[in-house]
């Protein structure tokens, strides 16, 4: 649909994707919409072409977002009020910093004073959470990306690509040519003001006096010269086997941040495709960068701001349950933290939704409330003191002290008894709620573990004590509650997807005739599934866009990435189909092997 100069494509049945021409009609349209959101709104993606609008089809129709959408295009921007200055010191050490000079024609020093000279503008976040595409009109330059991507780059570098500028919240693998290094804390997920740059923010430089070093040695990367490579290009980690993420079972793969314990290592590792679409912007065709958006003169006196220190918790709890043996990988998990793509926070939460929600009402909890995510089984845990558990999602033997017990149904554990869930086999992932929830630290609002962003608790281990909270409803009585295993074939209804018209007439038709495979590269961050090669009608290189659970991504090779709660919130490779909300619960459930088949809704 194309309405004036935009246009509104789908993004399966919860998000629309408005297309403009540039990223000035961008930054226009994402502040126009941002100062008035109706209710039904759930998440504005700015990226560089686009703006993701998420919604929620029980409180606001498809098409009365598509007409609020068009409502507010064209509106001028001259009452936008100026975004909060914020100062970032940086010390010009980067490992680029003397060839990205030598590359621009221009001394080391003209480089500093023209990076740190200008003010700089938030136009999109994305990647990871804080990490801020910069923008200038002040900035004349256009900077090549390095040729074969770095592994890792290290928290609060600066760097500088097309014509951009941004720094790195934490280490991570990327393809930006590096200046210079700050000690900024860019995202601190338990502050009252967890991303130091929001969208529409006003940046400067800071040269820290004396601090221009000569270029320092590589940093465990690569930095040979050249242009266009994608940063997403696989790039083995050390000792990882040729697989970016190291092999982690739902450890986040290639653009895993450090920090994330793969806790037991299998196959199911997603491997390069999803975490090559986390970092897509990078290897993105060039954005002409636009003019400020005409405002008022923001105050002379403006401060930069201060993140504050995260608030104590102050959840009643009591110990429950101490771990014996935590299986392949275990982590706490809730029904996440929708809202905060905007800021680069990905949704995250249990994988299979309905095994939490089930599970907390057999106990009287809330729906919502934390519990273990637990792949592939292996979890044995000691009560500290009279406690209720209750077993959902793939099929495993549960056994309180020995004795089998059934899943789906309410379990006593008195203090000093084990319970145990043996190896899943069938599904991926048994779910162990607790009555009172899991209480653990929160971050950003939620306890879900983020593989890919390294938020939440860290996963569990042996040895580690959960505690729960306080619960107000009884337990309900049921003699049974009816529940399927999941089988091998899994039946997945698909939408449209907002770059279908990027593929070869026969390619959804093949999306949906073919029967596909899951493959080992599968984690919390998305499942890659082998068959026929879906082919392109256009082969040239997509913006960054924004992304979100379900989307199927269509790298090079032709082989679908279905995103799941942890993927990337950007993304470049295009988007042929998107799975709908309800059946996003059975591929959280997939296993290698598993075999999958789309149908359109």
């Amino acid at each position: 649909m194309v309405t004036g100069d935009i246009a509104l494509r789908p993004m399966g049945e919860r998000a629309v994707l408005a297309e403009v021409a540039d990223l000035a009609s961008v930054l226009t349209l994402h502040a126009a919409l941002a100062a008035d959101v109706p209710d039904g709104i759930d998440d504005l993606v700015p990226a560089a072409r686009t703006v993701l609008v998420v919604f929620d089809p029980r409180r606001i129709t498809p098409a009365a977002v598509r007409t609020w959408i068009a409502s507010r295009a064209g509106r001028t921007p001259d009452a936008i009020a100026p975004g909060s200055l914020v100062e970032v010191p940086v010390r010009y050490d980067g490992a680029d910093l003397h060839s990205t000079a030598e590359i621009l024609g221009i001394p080391v020093s003209d480089l500093v004073a023209r990076h740190a000279g200008v003010e700089w503008t938030v136009a999109f976040t994305g990647f990871a959470p804080g990490f801020a595409y910069l923008v200038s009109a002040g900035w004349p330059y256009d900077v090549p990306r390095l040729a074969e991507p770095r592994t890792r780059v290290p928290a609060g570098a600066v760097g500088l690509a097309g014509g951009f500028s941004g720094a790195y919240p934490r280490e991570t693998p990327g393809g930006w040519r590096l200046i210079g290094t700050t000690d900024a804390a860019l995202f601190a997920p338990d502050a009252a003001t967890p991303v130091l740059l929001p969208p529409q923010a006003r940046v400067r430089f800071v040269p820290e006096p004396g601090r221009i070093a000569a270029a320092r040695e590589d940093p465990a990367g690569i930095a040979r010269e050249g242009r266009g490579a994608r940063d997403g290009t696989p790039v083995a980690h050390p000792g990882s086997g040729g697989l970016p993420g190291g092999g982690g079972a739902d450890a986040a793969a290639v653009s895993s941040p450090p920090g994330i314990s793969s806790a037991a290592k299998t196959s199911a590792d997603l491997g390069t495709d999803a975490g090559a679409g986390a970092d897509a912007c990078e290897g993105a065709e060039p954005i002409a960068v636009p003019a400020p958006v005409a405002s008022p003169a923001p105050p002379a006196s403006a401060e930069p701001i201060a993140v504050p220190a995260p608030p104590a918790s102050a959840d009643p709890s009591r110990p429950a349950l101490r771990v014996l043996a935590a299986g392949a990988f275990t982590t706490v998990q809730d029904l996440g933290r929708p809202g905060r793509a905007a800021l680069g926070v990905s949704r995250s939460g249990a994988l299979d939704r309905a095994a939490l929600r089930i599970g907390n009402r057999l106990l009287g909890n809330d729906e919502g409330a934390a519990a273990l995510e637990i792949v592939m089984g292996g979890f044995t845990a000691r009560a500290e003191t009279d406690t209720w558990v209750c077993v959902t999602g793939g099929l495993a033997e549960i056994g309180v002290d020995g004795r089998p017990v059934s899943a789906y149904a309410p379990q006593r554990v008195p203090a000093g008894a084990e319970v145990h869930i043996g190896p899943v086999t069938a599904g991926l992932r048994a779910y162990l709620a607790v009555r009172g929830g899991v209480v653990a630290p929160a971050a950003l609002g939620s306890r879900a573990r983020d593989v890919l962003a390294g938020l939440g608790p860290d996963p569990v281990r042996a040895g580690d004590v959960l505690s729960v909270g306080t619960t107000a409803s009884a337990i309900p009585v049921l003699d049974v509650f009816p529940w399927s295993v999941p089988g091998p074939l899994i039946e997945v209804p698909i939408a449209a997807g907002p770059r279908a018209d990027r593929f070869a007439p026969e390619a959804f038709g093949t999306l949906g005739a073919a029967m596909w495979t899951v493959s080992s590269h599968a984690d919390r961050v998305g499942v890659r599934l082998d068959g026929p090669e879906l082919v392109r009608a256009r082969h040239d290189e997509l913006p960054s866009e924004g992304m979100r659970p379900g989307a199927i991504q269509v790298p090079p090779h032709g082989r679908p990435v279905v995103l799941l709660a942890d993927g990337p919130v950007t993304g470049g490779y295009p988007v042929i189909a998107v799975v709908t909300d309800a059946a996003i619960d059975a591929l959280g459930q997939a296993r290698p092997g598993d075999r999958v088949r789309f149908r359109g809704v």
